[in-house]
């Protein structure tokens, strides 16, 4: 019932589905998205790129060939980023789309890549829709049902619109921060995952709003 602990240098995502032993936040992502928009402003999907924490991004790239010491290449992660994107379709890409109340449905992620930089890995990869639309409301939601993965907005601009109508606007939500009792629960998901409902991780999501009247 759980991933062996080598696993979470290969595969972050499976890891995340581990029960007893992973829970409350282990790892920490902090996230930039883009909306993309095609030329007829139809909406064709979501890209990504996702940076891990320093201490699980040295811990991932343990034991993958690099010509130079502290750098790799593209090519030399590339395994790794295949790997991972690959795991992610098991939780849904932890992204989680409605457009116009719908649930959206994505394909397999394209363009994928990790990048390693001041001692931490980016993973980037483009989530395309099964069906592009013309959405006059897109709400995206970024989290991790188990909370074994903690995602939060890079600071700045964390989402951004391309090639988007010039009406469309985008509302960005902070992502809530957990009350006194909450942490208290948190601090508990160790040693008693199965008494948290699955929704549980969805109060802390990441969330944004594309409208197009």
């Amino acid at each position: 019932m759980g991933h062996p602990l080598r696993q979470i240098c290969l595969v972050i995502f499976s890891v995340a589905a581990t029960t007893a032993a992973c829970a409350h936040p282990h790892v920490w992502v902090t996230i930039r998205s883009e909306v993309i928009y095609g030329s007829n402003g139809v909406v064709t999907g979501i890209r990504h790129a996702w940076t891990f924490d320093d201490m699980f991004s040295t811990y991932a790239v343990q034991g993958i060939a690099h010509a130079k010491t502290g750098q790799f290449t593209r090519e030399e992660l590339n395994s790794l980023a295949e790997v991972n994107v690959t795991s992610l379709k098991e939780f849904d890409y932890f992204t989680f789309a409605r457009i116009d109340g719908r649930k959206a449905a994505f394909a397999d992620p394209v363009d994928y890549w990790l990048e390693f930089n001041d001692s931490a890995l980016t993973l980037h990869f483009m989530l395309p829709l099964k069906t592009p639309v013309a959405a006059k409301r897109l709400q995206v939601k970024i989290y991790d049902p188990t909370i074994f993965v903690d995602f939060g907005p890079a600071k700045g601009t964390p989402v951004s619109l391309v090639n988007a109508p010039p009406v469309c606007q985008l509302q960005v939500d902070v992502p809530h921060k957990p009350s006194a009792s909450e942490q208290l629960r948190l601090g508990q998901l160790d040693n008693n995952p199965s008494d948290f409902p699955i929704s549980f991780g969805e109060l802390f999501a990441n969330k944004f709003v594309v409208t197009c009247p």
